[in-house]
């Protein structure tokens, strides 16, 4: 379940007194409602998600990355998107910041503390209320 991943990521955060955490988002069937079309770039938020990713965003210790298969005309989009409603992402299908070492090899998997992905099981429609319940516990100051 997605908030075990993030207590766990923030958990371990401070224990290693790390500054930051890397957070991963899908787009479609994670933030936005798909709508399958070849024609337009589908951008109708699920409930909860907008509210949600402003706060996760505005945090100087997360590092947001969009993990998305969405082409390159809709990445434009999509960004755009994202910051006319004050939603910040770091980067895009790459984490920069973190480089292989022994214990792990990123030279084409972006590493992710916490992954919001609809394939490995995060279900939009009842997880995003969870996920503030759970981050606002870590940072109340959010509200």
């Amino acid at each position: 379940m997605i908030t075990k991943a993030i207590r766990k990521a923030l958990e371990r955060k401070k224990a290693k007194n790390w500054d930051k955490t890397y957070w991963g988002f899908d787009i479609h069937e994670t933030m936005i409602i798909p709508n399958w079309s070849e024609e337009k770039v589908p951008l109708e938020f699920y409930p909860e998600v907008k509210e949600v990713m402003q706060m996760i965003s505005k945090q100087e210790d997360i590092v947001c990355i969009v993990f998305t298969c969405s082409h390159p005309e809709e990445i434009v989009v999509y960004r755009q998107y994202f910051k006319e409603h004050g939603i910040h992402f770091d980067y895009i299908n790459e984490n920069p910041e973190v480089h292989s070492r022994a214990y792990g090899n990123y030279d084409k998997k972006p590493y992710f503390n916490v992954l919001f992905e609809d394939k490995a099981g995060f279900d939009p429609h009842e997880d995003w209320g969870k996920v503030k319940e759970v981050f606002l516990e870590y940072y109340p100051e959010a509200k």
